[in-house]
């Protein structure tokens, strides 16, 4: 019987570069399903399931993402801080206008597979509501 070989990616070796994602004027739920494969690492060939091998990844210009259909009217953000009567909500136009970078964390968070390496992954992301960043070193 003929063995199946196939690469195996192993955490020693795992190298991580820094990519930049402009979201200047594109569609929010689009862009974050870019960036969770980036930071999963399924953009590489070395992609192994078991490894968490994706790179760092800086995102520019949250403050000018988009959404679609009249959504930015509609859509809400709600958490519930664990006390009695603690249901909090937050529109849309109101997180873009206050804390446009937890609106792509909180799109790509929930596009991360929930396992061990959520955490990690999501650490990876650097979003910034202007084009100035200060990871410029580090970028190619």
């Amino acid at each position: 019987m003929k063995m199946n070989k196939t690469f195996m990616h192993r955490k020693e070796d795992v190298t991580r570069d820094w990519q930049v994602v402009n979201v200047k004027n594109k569609v929010l739920g689009r862009v974050a399903t870019e960036i969770a494969e980036i930071l999963i690492g399924k953009n590489k060939p070395t992609y192994t399931p078991h490894v968490d091998g994706g790179d760092f990844v800086v995102v520019i210009n949250a403050k000018h993402v988009a959404l679609t259909r009249g959504k930015a009217d509609k859509k809400v953000y709600r958490w519930h801080t664990g006390f009695p009567g603690g249901l909090k909500e937050r529109s849309f136009k109101d997180m873009k206008a206050n804390h446009p970078d937890k609106i792509i964390v909180h799109a790509v968070n929930n596009m991360l597979p929930k396992n061990k390496f959520r955490k990690n992954r999501l650490a990876r992301l650097k979003v910034y509501a202007e084009t100035q960043h200060p990871h410029q070193c580090q970028i190619k």
